[in-house]
């Protein structure tokens, strides 16, 4: 997708509080392209978020469920807390305070990759440490920010004819399937398949039937935090 494909969220942090774009000036993921998107948090005295949301007719929003997958990096920072790079979709609208399923890294040292339902919080309150129980899934392994390695992830969200929500979470190995060949999506662990039910047990709510995709990265109060995003896919359910 073009850049004029996307559009930013509505009451994302000030560009002179977040400096972002597409740049050259970062290593792609492997088998990527020339530039990747990014955002560098540059005040450290405000907490928000900063994403972009899918423009195109038929995927703005998904009138039912799809699927959205991309490549994530949390960048060399001034410190390992602070900020959570991730992937939305199913979102109510497009702004920041919106709600939406969530699938990225969390704001935590190491950290795990965690899919999210937000509630009240919002995009803008990102992926906190999910030692509060804040997550519908989370991986079971520990990865150290300094690894400095992408995460291509991927979030199906599949609307069943009982008004279900079927959650489906994946990852691809870059080292062994870069980018341009076919990506081999396997499971993640400890991530196995979430059903956001109609009643809202599983979850404490209603799911998500349709909405808005893209990706953000949520700051708290945290300068110099930095994050890379290539790649981004979205599908729709037919």
């Amino acid at each position: 997708m073009s850049s004029a494909d996307w559009a930013e969220l509505d009451n994302v942090l000030a560009a002179g509080t977040v400096l972002r774009g597409a740049t050259g000036g970062i290593t792609p993921p492997s088998g990527g392209g020339s530039a990747v998107y990014v955002m560098n948090s540059v005040d450290g005295t405000v907490t928000g978020a900063v994403g972009l949301y899918c423009l195109i007719a038929d995927f703005s929003p998904l009138a039912k469920g799809g699927s959205i997958s991309g490549c994530i990096k949390k960048l060399s920072s001034s410190g390992n807390t602070g900020f959570s790079p991730f992937l939305f979709i199913g979102a109510s609208g497009h702004d920041v305070s919106d709600t939406a399923y969530l699938l990225g890294l969390e704001n935590a040292d190491p950290y795990r990759v965690v899919l999210r339902k937000t509630g009240t919080a919002g995009i803008l309150g990102g992926i906190p440490e999910a030692a509060s129980g804040e997550y519908l899934r989370r991986s079971s392994g520990q990865e150290q920010i300094s690894d400095d390695e992408y995460r291509h992830l991927k979030v199906d969200m599949i609307l069943e004819p009982t008004n279900d929500i079927v959650l489906q979470v994946f990852e691809n190995d870059l080292s062994a399937n870069p980018l341009g060949s076919a990506p081999d999506w396997q499971p993640i662990a400890g991530m196995t398949q979430f059903v956001d039910d109609v009643a809202g047990i599983n979850s404490g709510s209603a799911p998500y039937l349709s909405g808005y995709a893209g990706f953000a990265c949520s700051w708290a109060e945290a300068i110099g935090r930095r994050c890379a995003f290539d790649h981004v896919v979205i599908e729709r359910q037919t």
